[in-house]
C-alpha cells in the first residue's frame, strides 16, 4: 500500500471522485495532468526539468483504455535523466548542445520495463553535463541545455550532481519518483543533499544500453524517490538481464520482489558497521548521524564502530585512469549508434564541438577531463587493466568485503554528503567531502541513501551500503528507519538563501532587552 501522502495515491483517488467537465478522468490520465501542473509551476524556479514530454498525456489514456491488465506501476508520472534514451519526440542530450539533435527513439530496456509496468514518461530531467565528467573544475547541476538546477531547500544552495533535476524534481514534489544515474555519487550525493531516497543498485541488476555511459565498470542507473517503498517498487520492476549488456548476466537470477522484502521490524537483530573514519568532517552531519544511529539502535540494531578503511587513498588515481580509459572507449561507442543527425561520433568530435561553440559550452568552465580522457590509450592497455583491477580490490574484497567480514556485521551506515554547498560561479563547487559512497561506487557495490534530517534548513542523508546484490537487505533496514524516523524527512521551503528561513532567521535576530 502506498503512503497516505503520496502524490500518485493522492491524484489516482482524486481522479476516481472528480470526473472533469462531465467526462471520466482515469487515473494515469489525473496522475499526469497534475504532475504536468507543478512542473509548470515550479520548474521556472529550479530549472530540474529539461522538457517534458509532449505525449505523456497520451501516455496516460493509454494506460487508462487497459481495463483488464494493469501494470504495478499504472499511472505513475517518471521523470527520466537527460543521459538515458526515451522513445518519443524528445532527444537524449545529456545536458550538451552537441546531442540537441539526438532524438533516438528507443527506450533504454529498464525504461522499456517502466513503461510495460504502466509508468508513463512525462520528460527529462536537468543534469551535470556530461555527467560531470567534462572538467575538474565544475558546477554541479550546470548543463548548456538545461542552465543551473537550483536546490528546492535553498535556491542559492547546489543539487550535487549528476542527477541533479531528478533529486531537484522529487524533493519539490513535481513527481513522487524519477531517474537518475551513477558512476560515483551521481544519485545517492543528489539525493542527500535534496532530501530524498536513492538507490545506487549493484553493477549489473540494470541494464546500461542506450545510456549516455562513462564507465562500463561503474555506471548504473537507480530510482530516485519520495519514500524507501517507491524506490522498492521502481527498482523491482527495472531489474533484469540484457542480452546486450553482458554486466547484466545474473541479474534475471539475482533480483528479488523488493517491495515484498520491506519489514519495518528489519532492524532489530540487525548488525550494521558503523563507519566512523567517514564522519568528522562536518559538526552538522556528525550531530544529525549521532541521531540516526540513535534510532537504529534503539529500534534493535547493535552498532559495531569501524575506524579505519584499509588502502583508501589508493583508490581515488586509480579510478581515474579507469574513468578516463573507460569514457573515451564507451561514449565513443554509444556516438556511434546515435542517428545521423548527431554529427559529433568520437570524444575527439565533442571536445571539437566544445571548442568551436565556446560561448555556450565553456563559459563557466572547460574540458580538461574530456581532453585527458582523449588522450588514453585503450581498454588493452597496461596501465588502465591494473589501475581496474587495483582499483577494485580496495574497494572491494580488501574494503567493504573485509570491513563487513572484521566486524561481523551484515551493512555499513555513514553520513552521506555535505550539506549543500552555494552555486558559485567564481570558485566552482566547494563541497567539504565527506562520506564513504565511493567505495561501494568503484566496487560496484549498492549503496542506498535516506535521509537523517537537516543542518539549518538543508538536507542530509544515512548511507547504507552492502556487498553485491544485497538490495533486499538495503531497502529493508532503510525502510525500517524511515518508518521510525519519519520527522527525519525535510520539507522543502523554496527560500533564497538558508538564512531567510524561519529558524535561521531567528537566530540571527538580537536578544529582546
Amino acid at each position: 500500500m502506498m503512503r497516505a501522502n503520496s502524490l500518485w495515491l493522492m491524484a489516482a483517488t482524486a481522479a476516481m471522485a472528480s470526473p472533469a467537465l462531465g467526462q471520466p478522468v482515469g487515473v494515469a490520465e489525473a496522475n499526469t495532468a497534475a504532475a504536468i501542473t507543478r512542473v509548470k509551476a515550479l520548474n521556472p524556479k529550479l530549472n530540474a526539468v529539461i522538457a517534458l514530454d509532449p505525449t505523456a498525456l497520451d501516455q496516460a489514456r493509454a494506460l487508462d483504455r487497459q481495463r483488464k491488465v494493469r501494470g504495478p506501476l499504472h499511472g505513475l508520472p517518471l521523470l527520466v535523466k537527460d543521459n538515458i534514451d526515451m522513445a518519443g519526440p524528445l532527444p537524449t542530450t545529456a545536458g550538451s548542445l552537441a546531442l540537441k539533435d539526438n532524438v533516438t527513439g528507443r527506450d533504454a530496456p529498464f525504461l522499456a520495463r517502466l513503461r510495460a509496468a504502466g509508468a508513463v514518461m512525462l520528460g527529462k530531467t536537468n543534469l551535470s553535463e556530461w555527467a560531470n565528467i567534462r572538467a575538474d573544475a565544475s558546477i554541479s547541476g550546470w548543463s548548456a541545455v538545461g542552465g543551473q538546477t537550483r536546490n528546492p531547500h535553498a535556491l542559492s544552495r547546489n543539487t550535487c550532481g549528476s542527477s541533479s533535476g531528478s533529486g531537484s524534481a522529487v524533493a519539490a514534489q513535481m513527481v513522487d519518483a524519477a531517474i537518475g544515474t551513477e558512476t560515483d555519487g551521481s544519485i545517492t550525493c543528489p539525493s542527500a543533499m535534496n532530501g530524498i531516497v536513492g538507490i545506487k543498485p549493484t553493477v549489473g541488476l540494470v541494464s546500461r544500453t542506450h545510456v549516455v555511459p562513462i564507465s562500463h565498470s561503474q555506471d548504473t542507473a537507480g530510482p530516485m524517490t519520495r519514500d524507501v517503498r517507491t524506490a522498492a517498487r521502481l527498482l523491482t520492476v527495472m531489474a533484469g538481464s540484457d542480452p546486450a549488456d553482458p554486466a547484466t548476466k545474473e541479474a534475471d537470477a539475482r533480483k528479488q520482489d523488493y517491495v515484498a522484502a520491506l519489514d519495518a521490524k528489519a532492524l532489530k537483530g540487525a548488525r550494521i558497521g558503523v563507519l566512523r573514519w567517514a564522519t568528522g568532517w562536518h559538526t552538522g552531519v556528525d550531530a544529525r548521524f549521532e541521531a540516526a544511529l540513535a534510532v537504529l539502535k534503539a529500534q534493535g540494531a547493535t552498532l559495531v564502530d569501524i575506524t579505519t578503511a584499509p588502502n583508501r587513498r589508493e583508490i581515488g588515481p586509480n579510478e581515474f585512469t579507469v574513468l578516463l580509459t573507460e569514457l573515451k572507449a564507451d561514449l565513443g561507442a554509444y556516438l556511434a549508434s546515435t542517428p545521423a543527425t548527431v554529427k559529433t561520433r568520437t570524444l575527439a568530435d565533442v571536445i571539437a564541438f566544445n571548442k568551436a561553440n565556446a560561448a555556450s559550452e565553456m563559459g563557466l568552465f572547460g574540458q580538461d577531463i574530456f581532453e585527458k580522457a582523449e588522450a588514453t590509450k585503450g581498454l588493452t592497455d597496461p596501465a588502465y587493466l591494473k589501475a581496474r583491477e587495483t582499483s577494485l580490490k580496495f574497494a572491494g574484497k580488501d574494503g567493504i568485503d573485509k570491513m563487513l567480514a572484521d566486524a561481523k556485521v551484515e551493512v555499513l551506515v555513514a553520513p552521506t554528503a555535505a550539506p549543500a554547498w552555494f552555486i558559485d560561479s567564481v570558485n566552482a563547487d566547494q563541497s567539504p567531502g565527506g562520506g564513504a559512497g565511493g567505495l561501494a561506487a568503484v566496487a560496484g557495490y549498492p549503496h542506498l541513501t535516506v535521509p537523517m534530517g537537516g543542518v539549518r534548513g538543508l538536507p542530509v542523508g544515512l548511507s547504507f551500503i552492502g556487498p553485491a546484490w544485497s538490495e533486499a537487505r538495503l531497502l529493508a533496514l532503510a525502510y525500517a528507519f524511515e518508518q521510525a524516523a519519519p520527522e527525519m524527512k525535510l520539507t522543502p521551503a523554496f527560500v533564497q538563501t538558508v538564512e531567510e528561513s524561519p529558524a535561521v532567521q531567528k537566530l540571527f535576530a538580537p536578544a529582546a532587552r
